[in-house]
């Protein structure tokens, strides 16, 4: 059955626009196209463009998911790189996690100072709050 970018999108669930973008950066084959000029795509396609969605889901970028597709059309199964790709999507969260928590933390002691009654009437070139805080 040929679907339009809309129906596509529609039973995707993503937006026409994300199709054409996947479609410009290669994901997917160009689309066949209706004598009204009007893309068309095949049940196999709207599969694509499920994987597609549910590994953007997963945080992969079009890079990496291009990559897998590559991959999975030579005939190699990419199951060994998406886990490859995931480990290091993983490591990055954590390190993000740490990132912010010790952001919060600074942040943290920053309005607890601001609160102290002992800093209230230090002098500050700004803001004593920004000022008196400790570094990251």
């Amino acid at each position: 059955m040929a679907h339009t970018v809309g129906t596509a999108a529609k039973a995707v669930g993503v937006s026409a626009k994300a199709i054409r973008i996947w479609e410009a950066s290669g994901l997917l084959p160009a689309a066949g196209r209706t004598e009204a000029g009007y893309r068309q795509f095949s049940d196999d396609d709207i599969e694509i463009l499920r994987f597609i969605s549910r590994a953007k889901t997963l945080g992969l970028t079009l890079s990496e998911i291009k990559s897998i597709l590559d991959l999975h059309r030579q005939g190699t199964a990419p199951c060994e790189q998406v886990t490859t790709l995931l480990d290091a999507h993983i490591r990055d969260i954590d390190r993000a996690i740490a990132e912010l928590s010790a952001l919060r933390s600074t942040l943290s002691a920053a309005l607890q100072g601001a609160r102290d009654d002992e800093h209230r009437g230090r002098s500050a070139t700004v803001c004593r709050i920004i000022e008196g805080s400790t570094e990251i």
